[in-house]
C-alpha cells in the first residue's frame, strides 16, 4: 500500500530545487511562528517526537498534497493538541481558551530564556539496548515498510529501499525505536545501522549507476540472507 507522504525516490514530483546560501531561513514570518508554537506545544510533554511525526502523517490525503511544510505543521499540531485535551474544538475555533490551563501544563511552559537551552541540549535518543546482531560489513535484506511494528503505523524505513540487499556500513548502539514510541508503546530501544545500497539496485535509471546511498535503520528492518 502507498504511503502518500513516503516519497522518496518517486517519479513524476520535478527537479528538488536548492535555495542559495543568502536565501532567508524562513519565508515568511509566519513560519517562525509556527516553528515557535510546535516547540513551546512540544514541551508541554503530551506527546513526544516521533507521534508529532506521526501526527503529520495522518494528515487527510487531499490536505497532505495541498499543505505547505509549515502548514502540515500546524494541521498536526491541531489535531494533537485536541487529541490529548490540551485544547478543545471550540478553542482553536475561537482562537482563544475559555479557561485558564490546568496547572500541570503552566509549570511546564517553555519560557523564553529556556528556548536557546532547550534547542542546544536536542533530545539524544541513544538508550541501554539490546546488543546488536550485526557488524560492519555483513550483508542484509531491507524489509518491505508493509513490515512495520504497527501495520500501517509510523517507521522511518523508507519504501523506495524495502526488499533491496544493504551493507552494515556502521553500528551505533541502541536508540529509540519510532515505530513503537511514535504509538505510545515506549521507547523499545532497538540496535541502529547506517547500511549502503547500490544505486543501480534502487533506481531503473541511475544518473551515476554506481553511486552509494546509505541511510539509518534499525535492527528490526533488516534480514539477514540465508
Amino acid at each position: 500500500m502507498t504511503r502518500l507522504h513516503d516519497m522518496g525516490g518517486r517519479f513524476g514530483d520535478g527537479p528538488v530545487t536548492v535555495d542559495g546560501e543568502d536565501a532567508p531561513v524562513f519565508k515568511e514570518g509566519w513560519h517562525a511562528h509556527a516553528l515557535a508554537v510546535t516547540l513551546a506545544a512540544g514541551a508541554l510533554g503530551q506527546w513526544n517526537l516521533d507521534s508529532s511525526r506521526h501526527a503529520r502523517e495522518r494528515l487527510s490525503p487531499r490536505d497532505y498534497m495541498r499543505f505547505s511544510y509549515y502548514e502540515k505543521w500546524i494541521a498536526a499540531l491541531a489535531d494533537l493538541l485536541v487529541e490529548q485535551g490540551v485544547v478543545t474544538r471550540d478553542e482553536l475555533r475561537a482562537g482563544q481558551a475559555s479557561g485558564p490551563a490546568p496547572e500541570g501544563l503552566r509549570a511546564r511552559r517553555l519560557e523564553a530564556a529556556a528556548v536557546a537551552p532547550t534547542l542546544r541540549r536536542g533530545g539524544p535518543t541513544d538508550r541501554p539496548g539490546p546488543a546488536p546482531r550485526f557488524a560492519p560489513g555483513d550483508r542484509v535484506r531491507l524489509r518491505r515498510a508493509g513490515h512495520a511494528h504497527i501495520p500501517g503505523g509510523h517507521t522511518r524505513l523508507p519504501g523506495y529501499a524495502g526488499g533491496h540487499l544493504a551493507t552494515i556500513l556502521h553500528s551505533h548502539g541502541a536508540h529509540v525505536f519510532p515505530d513503537s514510541h511514535a504509538h505510545g508503546l515506549g521507547e523499545a530501544p532497538q540496535p541502529l545501522y547506517t547500511v549502503a545500497l547500490r544505486a543501480a539496485d534502487l533506481w531503473l535509471a541511475p544518473e551515476h549507476p554506481d553511486d552509494e546511498v546509505t541511510l539509518d535503520a534499525f535492527e528490526p528492518y533488516l534480514e539477514p540472507l540465508e
